[in-house]
């Protein structure tokens, strides 16, 4: 399970609303994580973080840029946060992207929990 997934409150949902869809696939109840809030770091914290200035061009998605930086491509959520930009229709050719690393750094400054 993904890092961001830690340490998340868990509901049971069993609402009668949605009697006919536990009906059909044979189950009571279906399992649904609270949204996390995610913390944004402080001027301080973003002291002890690095940066590499990535200039968006056509091709571009965040997992690529994940896995280029990063090794792995599950941490394309780390470089949308930093900047601010939730999904790739937030950023246009010639963007200039910050890179925040070194990861295990950053991951730590995410999580308001």
């Amino acid at each position: 399970m993904p890092i961001r997934y830690n340490k998340k409150i868990v509901r049971i949902n069993d609402s009668e609303f949605y009697e006919e869809f536990f009906e059909e696939r044979k189950i009571n109840s279906i399992r649904q994580y609270l949204t996390s809030e995610m913390g944004y770091p402080t001027v301080r914290q973003q002291s002890f973080i690095q940066t590499s200035n990535y200039v968006w061009k056509i091709g571009d998605r965040y997992y690529k840029l994940a896995h280029e930086f990063y090794g792995d491509s599950r941490f394309w959520w780390v470089i949308a946060w930093y900047n601010k930009k939730p999904t790739e229709g937030h950023v246009s050719i010639g963007d200039v992207l910050a890179i925040p690393f070194p990861l295990a750094k950053v991951l730590r400054f995410f999580d308001k929990e």
